[in-house]
């Protein structure tokens, strides 16, 4: 898929092609760039088209986050980002002509108890918004899919379940228990 998401490449490959061709060049070298640099830092992948297959899922036996695994999870984000967008401006459109003040106090409670769950959704969406942009963000840059806590792999099954996690599960759960034994005391 283009970057412009119309899933077609631009004739020729452009910046992407000559990108690639330095990076063939630099493996013939025996001088190809590792992942990660210094101190286990990850280096930033380049943006590069790629054209998934129909019905296209990661699987177990590809390179973890190779191209094809980062563009399935950078267009599952950009899906889930595009809905929220449009329930969003669903709402907006709800409240803004449902605005008229009822006269019955009961109908008046009951409307705003609807407005006040309306917008307390909206408020979970904008952070879910950010979340979903951290993590394509995270693939831009090539930390999306490793735990911030280890720099393990997160796993697909979870990234599947959940794709703005941050933790591998034993971390999530480490986590959760230090949270909890904090909130007990």
């Amino acid at each position: 898929m283009a970057a412009d998401g119309t899933g077609t490449e631009a004739p020729g490959g452009g910046a992407g092609a000559s990108a690639g061709r330095a990076r063939k060049a630099r493996a013939a070298d025996g001088k190809s760039r590792s992942r990660r640099g210094r101190a286990g830092a990850r280096t930033p992948r380049r943006s590069t088209p790629v054209k998934l297959p129909q019905g296209y899922r990661p699987a177990e036996d590809e390179p973890f986050m190779g191209p094809r695994q980062r563009e399935y999870f950078r267009l599952k984000l950009m899906c889930w980002r595009r809905e929220i967008l449009a329930e969003s401006r669903e709402t907006i459109a709800h409240l803004q002509e449902n605005s008229v003040p009822e006269a019955d106090i009961a109908d008046r409670a009951s409307a705003e108890s609807e407005r006040l769950i309306e917008l307390r959704t909206r408020d979970r969406a904008r952070k879910l918004l950010g979340k979903i942009d951290a993590a394509l963000r995270r693939i831009e840059d090539g930390s999306y899919g490793y735990c911030e806590e280890t720099g393990e792999p997160i796993g697909l099954r979870r990234l599947e379940a959940r794709p703005i996690a941050t933790l591998s599960i034993d971390a999530q759960e480490r986590h959760e228990r230090l949270e909890k034994t904090y909130r007990d005391d």
